[in-house]
């Protein structure tokens, strides 16, 4: 769906809105025995501080009413009023359950105190994201990358969404032009940047993020075509679900500025689903990664020991959506192993690729011990933290084995690809890539966030048990 900010900048809203509240309370707390020296204000001689308590309490509260009124829901709130006034009801309704648990706990709570609070939290909750839209809008064009968009389709539709992206600059939403088969279009209007059978490559050049296809209903075959031909592009394809009758196995029904469209490359996971995972990704990592650093380093000097070469491994993986991205390894194999790649590659019977065996000559050593024990994938933390990775999710793979995906195969990417998964827990390497792929689909079928903390816990066990791992 469009989005106006990113979900880990929905994580980082969080993370400084609870903190804004911690600190808005000290503050309160410190500056209430001050203002005894105003007149309208009773005089209390034996001050008492608010109860520790009712720190977390308060900052869980803001947090679950800002999230009912969406406030941290990026496709929600396109436009910086439109996240404001969310903040407002989601505000109003945060002071009236604090108002309810200081009745229902510390009555004798000052009322004075409370409103210095009040109005100390809400101003810093309003502040920090007009004066960052400030920053932004005066940044733009030199730092932040604006998300381009290419209409497919220059008639009444298209010319109707390049009128309702230009109502929305806040969305950080650039219309990159239009592609359309009509030549008198093309020869009247500078915006139409070709036509339709040139869509990858215009993709490609402009780095198009969204695709949206605005086209009459006589172009049916058209958006076969198109959807095809996008297919393994790291791009979003939206489409304005009125004119077609398209039957499709999942898709999702978004709406911007008010037009409904059908977006073929829908996430598997809600905002919120993917706003608990980023946090306990986030949180599980940053917990973990100082007590790994010693044995990373250790691992590394092995490595420089035991062969020639790097101690780390960087490889091309496909992500979600069919985004490229580095994965860090620590190296398992020889130097040269890509090289070597056909020592070990074969097919099955029904001609499958097999790209691994259990007697790898390319892997060192200590590459071996590594690998039993799934030392080799602790950089992979590095991934968590850029966001590029999940602790759980379907495996990462090489882009060359992607190129001989069927169809099916492809759904795997409609999740951030994990350290760990359904897969390794229920096979390992022991499975090839064509039964790995259903492992993954069951994954994405039945996601839930306990369902990530069952997975943790039985990789411990098939680590231990060494049981796939070459």
């Amino acid at each position: 769906m469009l989005r106006r900010f990113s979900i880990d900048f929905a994580l980082f809203s969080i993370l400084l809105d609870t903190a804004l509240v911690l600190g808005t309370m000290s503050l309160a707390a410190l500056v209430r025995p001050l203002l005894n020296l105003l007149p309208v204000v009773k005089d209390i001689v034996d001050y008492q501080p608010l109860p520790i308590l009712l720190y977390p309490a308060f900052a869980v509260i803001w947090v679950i009413c800002l999230l009912i009124f969406s406030v941290y829901d990026p496709s929600r709130n396109l436009r910086l009023g439109d996240e404001l006034a969310s903040l407002l009801t989601g505000s109003l309704l945060a002071v009236i359950a604090w108002a309810g648990v200081l009745f229902l706990s510390y009555r004798e709570t000052s009322r004075v105190l409370f409103l210095t609070f009040i109005l100390l939290m809400v101003f810093s909750a309003f502040g920090w994201r007009l004066a960052l839209q400030a920053i932004l809008n005066v940044s733009r064009g030199r730092y932040a990358r604006a998300q381009q968009v290419l209409i497919i389709g220059a008639g009444l539709v298209g010319k109707d969404l390049e009128k309702k992206l230009a109502e929305h600059p806040n969305a950080r939403l650039i219309l990159a032009g239009f592609l359309d088969d009509d030549p008198r279009k093309r020869a009247s209007d500078p915006s139409i940047l070709d036509n339709l059978s040139h869509v990858r490559r215009v993709v490609l050049e402009k780095k198009i993020d969204y695709v949206i296809l605005a086209l009459p209903r006589r172009a049916y075959e058209q958006v076969n075509h198109l959807v095809s031909d996008l297919h393994d592009l790291p791009v979003r394809v939206f489409v304005v679900p009125d004119y077609f009758a398209l039957t499709l196995h999942h898709a999702g029904i978004e709406e911007f500025a008010g037009i409904p469209m059908l977006d073929l490359r829908a996430p598997a996971l809600s905002d919120y689903q993917r706003l608990v995972k980023r946090a306990f990704d986030v949180f599980l990592t940053v917990l973990l990664l100082p007590a790994a650093l010693p044995p990373m380093a250790l691992i590394a000097l092995l490595i420089r020991i035991d062969s020639k070469g790097s101690a780390l491994f960087l490889q091309k993986r496909v992500g979600e959506n069919g985004r490229l991205f580095n994965v860090y390894k620590f190296r398992t194999m020889v130097e040269n192993a890509e090289s070597l790649r056909h020592l070990v590659e074969r097919k099955d019977e029904n001609g499958r690729l097999i790209h691994k065996m259990a007697e790898d000559p390319r892997v060192t050593r200590l590459g071996k011990f590594l690998r039993r024990l799934s030392l080799d994938e602790i950089p992979q933390l590095l991934n968590i933290l850029k966001g590029e990775m999940s602790w759980v999710g379907p495996r990462p793979e090489m882009p060359y084995l992607v190129e001989q995906y069927e169809t099916w195969q492809r759904k795997r990417f409609a999740v951030p690809p994990g350290l760990t998964g359904w897969w390794q827990v229920h096979g390992r390497s022991d499975k090839p890539m064509h039964l790995n792929t259903e492992e993954d689909l069951y994954y994405i079928q039945n996601y839930s966030p306990w369902l990530d903390v069952v997975i943790l816990f039985q990789t411990v066990g098939a680590v231990l048990s060494r049981r796939g791992a070459f």
